[in-house]
């Protein structure tokens, strides 16, 4: 699930991460379900399921959970899920993007609408926030998969277009169309990524501290833990020390 990933990563370290396990499992399977659907139900022969299954794997997801999602689609009794995105402003005026699959339009809207509402936030229309994102490929790997230089060398030999390191990890950005190609070649030379997905990266990012900043974390936590939400994105600018403070 990519998004506020400094936000993540410090829960995860903290330990947060595993109470929303089953959570990620009941997503990362959802996602191969309307994967397989909207495609052939080969992983070889469609981009979207290859990248869900190959996701699902780097999560642990066990492998019978991974076949029986394929299956529900190739069986036809999948339920009809939607793909949504709504759009808002969180405290400070923090652009924030929440993708959703559901199948139940109006429980999502409801869930997220009011969501902002109650952390000081407000929906906009479709393109009111992301106009100041980019859609890029983001391919993502754990720190033990080589120094900064080492990956960056690695980034560039396969074509991408930026390479973010911190004691968290590496993550690196490419082309929208160019993910695929990218991931295979990196694959090649640091092994299997923890995550390769499609995702929103920020131009800009606004300023945040404070009060203000405490409420966005916890708008940002609570869309998060939403069932239907399958990625949050947003574009808070907080000082490393205040974010540690703030999840606690």
């Amino acid at each position: 699930m990519a998004g506020h990933s400094k936000f993540k990563n410090i829960m995860h370290r903290k330990g947060r991460a595993d109470s929303a396990r089953s959570k990620l499992f009941s997503k990362l399977s959802r996602e191969i379900t309307v994967a397989a659907k909207g495609g052939l139900p080969d992983p070889a022969m469609n981009a979207r399921l290859r990248l869900a299954v190959n996701n699902a794997k780097a999560e642990s997801l066990p492998k019978d959970v991974i076949d029986r999602a394929i299956k529900k689609a190739s069986g036809g009794d999948a339920e009809a899920y939607e793909e949504i995105r709504y759009e808002g402003f969180g405290p400070g005026g923090v652009g924030v993007i929440v993708e959703v699959l559901t199948d139940n339009r109006n429980r999502s809207a409801s869930n997220v609408r009011s969501t902002f509402s109650k952390y000081g936030g407000n929906l906009g229309e479709t393109g009111s926030v992301s106009f100041m994102w980019d859609r890029v490929g983001q391919i993502g790997y754990p720190s033990q998969a080589g120094s900064e230089d080492k990956v960056m060398e690695a980034a560039i030999e396969a074509g991408a277009e930026d390479v973010e390191s911190d004691e968290d990890g590496h993550t690196i950005y490419t082309a929208f169309a160019e993910l695929s190609d990218v991931a295979a070649t990196l694959e090649a030379a640091l092994g299997t990524a923890k995550s390769t997905s499609l995702a929103w990266r920020p131009k800009v990012r606004t300023p945040i501290t404070g009060e203000a900043a405490g409420t966005l974390m916890k708008l940002l936590e609570i869309l998060e833990d939403d069932d239907d939400v399958q990625n949050v994105y947003s574009n808070e600018d907080i000082d490393a020390a205040e974010l540690e403070s703030l999840i606690g």
